[in-house]
């Protein structure tokens, strides 16, 4: 019987040759400096969903001297002799270079990633007090000073705040925090759940000691984010009560309504927004139902900026329609709709039907949801519903990806609308920690870039670091996940890969 997890945790830069800043208009006024992509067009993915992307960056055009023929399509004119900026990737201590280069060279490996995730998942599923690092000092010390390290914030709140300082200090905007304890149930209990079958899921006692353990251990990881960051929520990691209920698509029990809620209200207090995490098919549509629920309560505040935001996966066919139905809810009832827009993370435990034929479909799709939500537009692939306001809601937008064409595509449409003088929603880039630092600090870059060369004036990205924390033990599940989202990714870790000993090479040869 195969056991279930539902988690409680939840350059540009001005090279001669390939890297662009992407604010090409705005920086060739204030510089008289054209920054653009030149050399081959790399290959990526975001994982088993994504299709093959473009490489660097390339950087959106004037529209008096060579406008694009979409957004989706640059020309890339001559480049100039430039001085190089620094590096994006040297903004990154070499521990940190050092490590990646270990992770993306196994992770790029199919004979090496094979056996590690093997290792990974014997270790994520024993019940062998030898295998479970909290217990086992020489297990914790290697997982601790590798993997670990490289995905993790840390176990204590000492620990996690020395991290979110460090990734603030980088230049991020600030972090996507959860927090990952774990509960394992086998597929047979998880089923049983959803049936009037009468299972003993636990005392009354037990159950509402793991709701309230999930609302304080979220609640410390509002307190440890801190103010402009976000948390990851997973409701499943409220206990089987939770997950019964969200199985069966009921109300959350008045315990668990009132750890949302308090939970809520110090996100409020703090000035960190809420990011509901999505889940598999058997939860998500009552996870649908919570989240736009909570949303229709808190994110009407007089700042017009959303709290609650639901997440909403590309991969699935049924997405569209979900997230039409809740602009239309939002903008009836006049809330501020919150959009996390990722691919997907359950390709190997999700109905087939459910999902997209190709990789290229889902790029398609997440390319097409972004310039919908971006643009607050009904399209083809999202359309209004039927009897639903003719506008679009106000949305804020989270777009999580790995994937450097979306990356590129979204920059696009963000120099387009400043371009023609039109508004711009709230939005924000999110990329795993440990992952696709290549893309990560060049967005960084980008953004004090902007902020050095026209005070702020700018659009500016705003990326975030996603990660979690908690004992070695604890996130184990979540570190063996990392490593079945590389095993479908090798291509982008490769490219990643190539990025770090290129900038290992940098360093050892005193270059830009």
């Amino acid at each position: 019987m195969r056991p279930v997890a539902f988690t409680y945790r939840h350059g540009w830069s001005r090279y001669t040759k390939i890297q662009s800043t992407g604010r090409t208009f705005q920086l060739q006024l204030l510089n008289h400096v054209r920054y653009v992509h030149q050399g081959q067009r790399q290959q990526s993915d975001l994982s088993s969903t994504s299709g093959p992307t473009s490489g660097r960056f390339s950087s959106g055009l004037p529209r008096t001297i060579a406008p694009p023929k979409s957004i989706f399509s640059v020309a890339s004119p001559p480049a100039l002799t430039l001085t190089p900026s620094p590096s994006p990737l040297s903004i990154l201590p070499l521990s940190a270079v050092l490590r990646s280069l270990l992770i993306t060279t196994v992770s790029s490996s199919p004979s090496l990633l094979a056996p590690a995730i093997g290792v990974m998942s014997l270790i994520a599923n024993s019940k062998s007090s030898i295998l479970n690092p909290d217990q086992n000092f020489a297990l914790k010390y290697v997982m601790a000073n590798t993997i670990y390290a490289q995905f993790c914030a840390g176990e204590t709140p000492a620990e996690v705040r020395q991290c979110v300082r460090q990734i603030k200090h980088l230049g991020y905007s600030g972090v996507i925090l959860g927090y990952a304890r774990e509960i394992v149930m086998d597929e047979r209990e998880a089923f049983a759940m959803g049936q009037n079958a009468g299972i003993q899921i636990g005392t009354a006692q037990k159950l509402q000691e793991d709701i309230f353990a999930w609302r304080d251990g979220t609640i410390a990881t509002v307190d440890l984010a801190g103010e402009g960051s976000f948390v990851a929520v997973k409701f499943t990691g409220a206990g089987r009560k939770a997950v019964q209920q969200l199985v069966r698509g009921e109300r959350p029990c008045p315990d668990l309504e009132q750890a949302i809620a308090a939970i809520c209200d110090r996100a409020r207090d703090r000035g960190v927004r809420l990011l509901i995490d999505a889940e598999q098919q058997a939860v998500q549509p009552t996870i649908d139902e919570w989240t736009i629920e909570y949303a229709r309560r808190y994110n009407n505040a007089p700042s017009r900026q959303a709290l609650i935001y639901g997440t909403y996966q590309a991969y699935l066919r049924s997405t569209p329609s979900t997230l039409a139905k809740h602009s239309a809810i939002a903008q009836s009832q006049g809330f501020v709709l919150g959009v996390k827009l990722v691919r997907g993370a359950y390709l190997g435990t999700e109905p087939r039907h459910l999902i997209w034929d190709t990789k290229e479909k889902t790029d398609e799709a997440y390319d097409s949801l972004a310039e919908s939500v971006m643009r607050r537009q009904y399209g083809e692939l999202l359309v209004k519903p039927p009897n639903g306001p003719g506008s679009f809601p106000e949305v804020n937008l989270v777009l999580a990806s790995h994937n450097r064409a979306s990356i590129q595509r979204a920059l696009n449409i963000r120099e387009e609308q400043i371009r023609r003088g039109e508004d711009q929603i709230e939005m924000s880039y999110g990329q795993l920690y440990g992952m696709a630092d290549d893309i990560s600090c060049e967005l960084v870059q980008q953004r004090t870039q902007a902020q050095d060369l026209n005070g702020g004036k700018l659009e500016i990205p705003k990326p975030y670091k996603a990660l979690i924390w908690g004992t070695v033990g604890e996130c184990t599940k979540y570190l063996l996940r990392r490593g079945e989202e590389n095993r479908d990714a090798a291509l982008r870790t490769g490219d990643t890969r190539r990025a770090m000993v290129k900038e290992l090479k940098r360093r050892l040869l005193g270059g830009n």
